[in-house]
């Protein structure tokens, strides 16, 4: 079964509901049957690409209308949130920038089976090691760590491959109504929208799989054994 995030690696609530969805897998026991998709979102794809801006009080202020000091009591608050998770956000040092080309790493990295590795590895950069997730160089030493090929990712980085997909999931966000994230999609019937509590999640998790597996159950075959030749082309 198949679960689609989409989210934004700038987006603090996307990081706690990845926290809130990983305890409630952890809950769920055999999660064999589950595939986890993460979805290009960009909160604001206006910010100039490769560059860097102010930090986030500041970016908070201009594109809210808000004071800094209202900014800054808008995100302890949400810092208070994620500590309930085990999450320390570190607003003071983050860095406001375009993510595009990090979306584009985190397809690379699904086309690797580590697509959730590199986006944890993002979260991480942003909000507690105050990186710029915009930065190249950046970007390639997430992938390396995370066990991706340096030379691959940065001859990806360097050209356009993947800016479709990301803007492909971007289109298809619209179409189904996303107006925020993060949006959690399960078998593409049921839906989670924000950071919401762990029982949510465990909910929607154990009504979709049931369903799923209801809907795909496993053969098994009583099988007479003979003669034959193994899947690693071994007869005898």
């Amino acid at each position: 079964m198949k679960v689609e995030v989409w989210s934004d690696i700038m987006c603090p609530f996307c990081y706690i509901g990845k926290r809130h969805y990983e305890a409630a897998l952890k809950q769920l026991g055999d999660t064999t049957d589950i595939e986890l998709e993460w979805k290009s979102f960009q909160l604001d794809p206006s910010i100039p690409k490769g560059e860097k801006l102010g930090n986030v009080y500041q970016y908070l202020a201009e594109k809210k209308g808000l004071s800094e000091d209202q900014a800054r009591e808008m995100t302890g608050n949400v810092a208070s949130m994620a500590l309930q998770v085990g999450l320390e956000l570190d607003f003071e040092h983050a860095v406001v920038a375009n993510s595009l080309d990090a979306h584009r790493l985190i397809h690379l990295a699904q086309a690797h089976k580590l697509g959730d590795t590199v986006k944890e590895k993002l979260f991480q950069a942003h909000f507690n090691e105050g990186k710029n997730i915009a930065d190249l160089t950046v970007l390639i030493h997430i992938a390396v760590k995370a066990g991706l090929d340096a030379a691959e990712v940065e001859a990806m980085l360097r050209s356009n491959q993947y800016t479709d997909e990301v803007e492909q999931d971007i289109r298809e966000a619209r179409l189904i109504g996303v107006t925020g994230v993060p949006l959690f999609v399960f078998d593409r019937k049921y839906a989670i929208s924000g950071a919401q509590p762990v029982a949510v999640f465990r909910q929607k998790l154990e009504k979709s799989l049931a369903e799923w597996r209801a809907e795909h159950p496993v053969v098994k075959l009583d099988i007479s054994e003979g003669p034959s030749c193994s899947a690693d082309g071994v007869c005898g």
